[in-house]
Parts: structure tokens; sequence; C-alpha cells
């Protein structure tokens, strides 16, 4: 691969750092990135193909900046033979990067992104059913995969997952045809969604996410929802009044909070939930237990486990894929098998061994 703005030779040496930037601070080249990322080769440095990982850094995240740096050190000084880094400043870049990361030949069997839920969100279509590992440094505000799969949030021992880790296959949720990692949602997720600036992540971090929740909720309008189950696990069933209705591939979502119990990331079925709008004190103890999970229990909440759905709403309403809101209802949900392989710490037990 040739050296551009933001990426680095092939090669594993000491890294020789030049920043690039424009008038006030912004970088250079259309804002994609603002670090390029020199590694010198040296004897005994991976060949093309065989083995090498490439790094990308969405340095637009929570803590993405300042560490894309260490990592760098991190992961050179454990032999982790990396063929090219990039650091991004502009997040809509980050899926354009990936691709061409993928798909230009150059055989990388591991691709280490840095960033958060969105990130890996933003990226996943370009991973799926192919042969690269997902390496991840967590460094977004709510990190929900990577607690999912036990990949820890500080950066050394996030490198020594990446090098020294196991690799497992998880499943992938799919809203029609678009690949979603962790939760989609109508309703309250979405609202919160609307109301969860860029500031408050940044600034509040893990705390953004109830609050932008309890903004939602003072302006929600009740919805109902049609389920349907095409493979007949489950008989079709309506809802009036919700609060939200969500289907969860992973173990984790906003900020923490529990899909469901026994809810795993390798169980080939997605966990689907519906919460009725009803008494304030009702939604209350719903909300004392969504780190738990426990709040599937409650009389308010409706859980089925299937691998296919199909949603219905009236009125027609967006659907909040990992935090992006990309699709509308009705919508077909389906759970994609084993199609991601990513490296977990040896002693992880979120997902089994890939074979």
């Amino acid at each position: 691969m040739k050296d551009a703005p933001g990426v680095a030779g092939p090669g594993r040496g000491a890294a020789k750092r030049v920043v690039r930037q424009g008038p006030r601070g912004n970088p250079t080249d259309e804002g994609a990135y603002d670090v390029r990322v020199d590694l010198s080769r040296e004897q005994g440095a991976a060949p093309s193909g065989s083995g090498r990982a490439a790094l990308i850094v969405n340095t637009r995240s929570r803590s993405g900046e300042r560490v894309f740096f260490r990592a760098l050190d991190l992961l050179q000084e454990m032999k982790v033979p990396l063929g090219a880094t990039y650091a991004i400043r502009d997040p809509a870049r980050l899926p354009e990067t990936v691709r061409e990361v993928m798909d230009d030949g150059s055989g990388y069997e591991t691709l280490i992104l840095g960033g958060g839920d969105g990130s890996v969100s933003s990226v996943v279509d370009f991973l799926a059913h192919r042969h690269a590992t997902l390496g991840l440094l967590p460094l977004g505000t709510a990190n929900d995969f990577a607690r999912t799969l036990g990949i820890p949030s500080e950066v050394e021992a996030a490198c020594d997952t990446i090098a020294n880790g196991k690799v497992v296959d998880v499943d992938l949720g799919l809203a029609g045809d678009n690949y979603f990692v962790n939760v989609a949602s109508v309703g309250l997720g979405v609202g919160a969604t609307e109301a969860l600036t860029p500031w408050a992540k940044k600034n509040i971090g893990a705390l953004a996410y109830p609050v932008a929740a309890v903004r939602a909720f003072l302006r929600h309008e009740p919805f109902t929802a049609r389920l349907v189950f095409p493979d007949g696990d489950h008989e079709p069933v309506e809802h009036e009044r919700l609060l939200q209705v969500a289907v969860g591939n992973g173990r984790y979502y906003g900020g923490g909070m529990v899909v469901a119990p026994g809810s795993g990331i390798d169980d080939r079925l997605l966990d689907v939930y519906a919460i009725t709008l009803g008494r304030h004190r009702d939604l209350f103890g719903v909300a004392r237990y969504l780190k738990s999970g426990d709040f599937i229990r409650n009389e308010s909440v409706s859980q089925y486990r299937t691998a296919r759905v199909r949603l219905e709403t009236d009125p027609p309403l967006a659907v909040n894929i990992d935090g992006e809101l990309v699709a509308r209802t009705p919508q077909n949900f389906s759970v994609a098998d084993n199609a991601l392989k990513v490296l977990v710490p040896q002693d992880s037990t979120a997902a089994h061994r890939h074979l």
C-alpha cells in the first residue's frame, strides 16, 4: 500500500510522527486525516499478506486523539505486525477507509479499530463474513460491544488482547440489509438518540445516555406495534400504547444496560421486547432493573426470543440501529450467525472460539 495522509507503509519499526494540519488546526486533505505515521522498514518486517494488521482510529471518539500514538507504540512493542495506520478525524470517512483497506489487495488479516459502538457499527458491513478479524480499542462513551465480549477499555489491556487474545465468532443482527452489533429499536430509543448531543457524550460520558432518555421520555408519543414471527416460533401479537420496542443482538446497550438475562452474542437468536407505557411507578420499576436485565419480569414488558421478526408500527417510525437512524418501519429483523470474527481476551466466555 502506498503511503498517503494518515497511512503508514509496511513494516513495524519506530514511529516517526508527522502532524499535518491546515489553517486554525484543521486537518489537511479534506479533513479526512490529521496524522501521518511512518513506520520505518526493518529487517524481519512481515511481508504483505503474512498476518499483517491495519490500525484505524476514530480520533473524534471520546478519547481517540490522545490514545492513537499510545496504542501505536504498544502494538509495536507487542510485535503486532502493523502494515498501515490511519488517524481519522472525520467519522464519516471511517466506512470508506475500512472498505479501501479491505479491498486493496494487501491481504490484511486483522483490522484494529479504535472507536466506540458507532464506529464498530459503521464499518461492520465491510467485515461481515470476510476473512479479516476485528481487533477493538474501545474509545467511545458506551462501548457496549466491547463490554459484551469482555474486551477491556484500558488501552494497554486492549492492545494485549489484540496481541495475545483468541478469535471468536459472533452473531450480527440485520435490520433489512443493515447489520447491527448491539440493538435496533423504535420509540424511546430513537428519541434518546435524537436528544443525545456530542457535547454530552464528550463531557459527561456514560451519564449522557440516561439524561437523553429522560428528555426523550418527557416528549414521547405512544404507538402501536405488531410483531410477526416468520418461523412460527411465536404467534403474531399486537401491543398498544408502547414506549419502546427493541431487538437485541448483543448482551449490552445504552451504556451497560442488559438486553435480557441470558442473552448472548453467539446464540443465533435475537431478544425482542416491547415496553407498554403504563403508570409512572411501573416505568420507574422497569428503569430500576435496566442494568441487570430483570426489567423483563415487569408486567409492562413482553419479551420474545427468535431468529426472525417483522415489526410493523402505527404510525410508521424511524428505527434506531446502534445509535443511527437509518431505517423506518415496517422492518424485517434477522440474525446473521457467526458473521464476524473478533479478538477477545483468553479468559472471555462471551462467545465460542473460532474454528
